[in-house]
C-alpha cells in the first residue's frame, strides 16, 4: 500500500472501475456508487472501454489466458491519474495484491501494474480513508444486518468500516449476524467446482442470516450477493440482499425524509 500522509488532501476526482459482475449484471450498483461519491463532493469518470482484471481466469489457473486480460486492465487505467475506485473487494485484491504474481516473469509490466495498483482502492475504504466514516449520514427504516466478505476483510484488511458508516444511517437498525467473517460459500469458480461444499457453507450462512430476522442482508461483493440472494430464493424467503453502495445510495436519497424504507 502507498504510504500516506496522517492528512491526505481530499480527492476531487476519481476512475471508477465497474468490476464485471457490476457493469454486466448490476449496474445499479455502479450507479449507487457514482451517487455516493458525488454527495462527498468527488467527480467520477469512467472509462467505457475497461473491461476484466482478469480475477476469473486467474482464480482458475488459467495464468496465459489472465495475462493479456491484466495488461490490458494496465494499459487503461495508466493513463487516468488519481484514485481508481471498485465497489468490490476481490478486484481490488487481484490488482493489488495478485498482479505481482501474475507479472512476476515480466519486470516492466510488473513495475507498471504496482503503480497502478497502489492507486486502486475499494469504495468503502476509499470513503473511509479519505472522508472518514461519518461521512455519510443518511435516513432508512429498515432492519439489516451485514455479511464480512472475505476479500474485502481478508485481503484487503476491510473490518469495521462499514459497520461503523452503517451505523450513522438514522433509522437503520443492524442486527449482529452471527460468524459473519465465514464465507458464504461463493469463492468464484470454488462454487461451481465444488458446489456440494459450497452449497454446504451456503446453508449455514443463510441459518444465521434468517435467525437475525432482519429484512436485508448488507455486503460489499456481487459475487457474495448473488449467491446469498439465490439461497434466500430458493427457501421461499424474502429477505433482500443488497450492496453496501445501494444502502448508503438510497439513505442518501432518502435524506430527512421520515417514514421511507426500503
Amino acid at each position: 500500500m502507498p504510504d500516506y500522509s496522517l492528512n491526505p488532501p481530499l480527492p476531487n476526482r476519481v476512475t471508477l472501475f465497474a468490476s464485471c459482475m457490476v457493469d454486466q449484471l448490476a449496474p445499479s450498483v455502479g450507479e449507487s456508487a457514482v451517487d455516493v461519491l458525488e454527495h462527498l463532493g468527488v467527480s467520477v469518470e469512467f472509462l467505457d472501454n475497461q473491461t476484466c482484471c482478469g480475477q476469473p481466469a486467474f482464480n482458475s489457473g488459467f495464468r496465459s489466458e489472465a495475462l493479456p486480460v491484466g495488461t490490458r486492465f494496465i494499459e487503461l487505467f495508466e493513463q487516468v491519474d488519481g484514485p481508481i475506485v471498485v465497489p468490490s473487494g476481490s478486484c481490488a485484491a487481484m490488482v493489488r495484491n495478485y498482479y505481482r504474481d501474475l507479472f512476476r516473469d515480466d519486470p516492466k509490466l510488473l513495475e507498471r501494474s504496482s503503480r497502478v495498483a497502489e492507486r486502486v482502492f475499494e469504495l468503502i475504504e476509499f470513503i473511509s480513508r479519505f472522508f472518514g466514516t461519518e461521512a455519510i449520514v443518511g435516513q432508512l427504516n429498515t432492519s439489516a444486518t451485514y455479511h464480512k466478505c472475505c476479500h474485502l476483510l481478508r485481503e484487503i484488511g476491510i473490518d469495521g468500516e462499514p459497520s461503523a458508516m452503517l451505523s450513522n444511517i438514522e433509522g437503520l437498525e443492524m442486527i449482529p449476524l452471527e460468524r459473519a467473517d465465514v464465507c458464504c460459500g461463493f469463492g468464484g469458480a470454488f462454487s461451481v467446482k465444488m458446489p456440494d461444499i459450497s452449497s454446504a457453507i451456503l446453508d449455514e450462512k443463510l441459518d444465521f442470516i434468517e435467525a437475525t430476522g432482519s429484512s436485508t442482508v448488507i455486503a460489499a461483493d456481487m459475487g457474495c450477493i448473488y449467491q446469498m440472494q439465490g439461497g434466500l430464493r430458493r427457501r421461499g424467503s424474502d429477505v433482500q440482499v443488497l450492496h453496501i453502495a445501494q444502502i448508503l445510495a438510497e439513505s442518501l436519497r432518502n435524506g430527512s425524509s421520515h417514514g421511507a424504507a426500503l
